[in-house]
């Protein structure tokens, strides 16, 4: 059997790094696949690097548009990126009855509805496991490996950025100002890093799994998003104290029945933001820039899935992993396939994504305070005041003539809305000297 033709759309470091591992491990995909696969075509504006990375391999073009065109190609890898080109070329793609692999995050959170119901009508796949954590095969876990659980909550930390970042501050006691330099000198963090620190990059491949995991459309502009730019090392110490370590965690929790919220609306938690998480959980030791998941299933319990989250290989890996699915199920009737996000088309749910002043959760407050006899119960009688339960105060002792300390304080789970409305009463206390400091804590139980 001739081997399945592949169109390749961009050939930077992922697409280089399939091109690689295809040609390296061809007969052991092809034993795996049932026919071999090969990168015949691809399209790069930098024609003369494509052409150094494939050498007579393949047909090198500067319009994608070519290699969309062509009949003999069966499966179109998009590896461009952003929403723009990539989302028009990978909608023509389906168009022109070719499946699609595409590792672009931000194409599938924000356009993934679209795309998917547009291969359904033509009746071909689009295959995104490189699109969330690296080479961690989470979405093939979340939608076939545990189809029989009802998933509870997913928990992970999908940005290796922040997690370099984070793990310098705490391990080395650097500010974050510090920690984000020696991650761009690494080459872990972009010259424009905002897309990571700021959560954004997290809140797409959270959106992913939500979707996955409880059968709902992709509603990234319904994400909470909250980077890790504010945090300072003060924090970061006072969570090591208390057993705690931080992390940008991004959160999907499904909530019903007696879990929903305080108006009884079942709903869907969907946030990214900086997280304290026990030190002896397993996810809280994953250290520089890993990734690693959590969910949480009724049958199963926690399952964790640990591994690189980016890099030229351990991407390819999703995206060769993808192809090879496509290949096996390239004659299979359309109807017999995975669901694009494991549920079936017509059992999608509209579950609302519950806005954040709705979610449920414990907090870390630090608040800075004049050294003065009362102030701890007048706190302490706001937060009794809006129903918030206290699991733990740390005060640092000041210093001799100070006249201030700082007061950290633990809470159990409560309504964010609820905590809101604290923090505004405490802050107005004129016994509270600095803007409160506040994170949110997960258990992960």
């Amino acid at each position: 059997m001739n081997p399945i033709q592949v169109g390749l759309l961009g050939i930077g470091t992922v697409g280089s790094g399939t091109f690689r591992v295809l040609q390296r491990n061809q007969e052991e995909i092809r034993r795996r696949a049932g026919r071999g696969i090969a990168i015949t075509m691809v399209a790069d504006l930098d024609v003369d690097r494509a052409r150094a990375v494939v050498g007579d391999q393949a047909r090198v073009v500067a319009d994608a548009r070519q290699v969309i065109a062509d009949p003999a190609i069966d499966i179109v890898v998009e590896l461009i990126g952003g929403c723009g080109i990539a989302r028009t070329l990978v909608l023509e793609a389906i168009a022109a009855g070719k499946h699609v692999v595409t590792a672009n995050k931000a194409l599938v959170a924000v356009h993934g509805s679209e795309i998917f119901a547009a291969a359904r009508a033509k009746g071909v796949m689009v295959a995104f496991e490189a699109a969330v954590a690296g080479g961690i095969p989470i979405i093939k876990a979340l939608r076939e490996g545990l189809t029989a659980n009802r998933i509870e909550w997913v928990a992970g930390i999908i940005n290796g950025t922040t997690n370099f970042i984070l793990s310098q501050m705490r391990s080395k006691g650097l500010d974050f100002a510090t920690a984000l330099a020696q991650a761009q000198q690494l080459g872990y963090a972009e010259a424009d890093p905002t897309f990571d620190i700021e959560g954004v990059d997290a809140a797409h491949k959270a959106t992913i799994m939500s979707a996955i995991a409880f059968g709902v459309p992709v509603q990234f502009d319904k994400a909470y998003v909250e980077g890790i730019s504010a945090l300072q090392p003060a924090d970061i110490r006072y969570a090591e104290q208390l057993g705690y370590r931080i992390k940008l965690l991004g959160i999907t929790k499904r909530r019903t029945g007696a879990s929903a919220t305080p108006g009884g609306v079942d709903g869907i938690e969907l946030r990214v933001h900086p997280t304290l998480i026990p030190a002896t959980r397993l996810i809280a030791n994953v250290e520089g820039a890993m990734n690693a998941v959590v969910v949480q299933g009724d049958a199963v319990g926690p399952t964790l899935y640990y591994g690189k989250g980016a890099g030229s290989e351990p991407t390819a890996s999703a995206v060769i992993a993808d192809l090879v699915d496509i290949t096996r199920l390239h004659t299979a009737d359309p109807d017999h396939r995975v669901p694009h996000l494991a549920f079936q088309p017509g059992a999608m749910q509209d579950t609302p994504i519950l806005p954040i002043a709705e979610v449920v959760t414990a907090f870390y407050l630090r608040l800075v305070v004049a050294d003065k006899a009362g102030v701890l119960a007048r706190i302490t009688g706001i937060l009794a005041d809006n129903d918030i339960s206290i699991d733990a105060v740390l005060q640092r002792e000041s210093a001799e003539g100070e006249g201030q300390t700082d007061l950290i304080i633990l809470t159990h789970d409560t309504v964010e809305g609820r905590m809101r409305a604290a923090l505004a009463q405490m802050q107005a206390l004129p016994t509270v000297l600095a803007p409160i400091v506040r994170i949110r804590k997960e258990e992960l139980n």
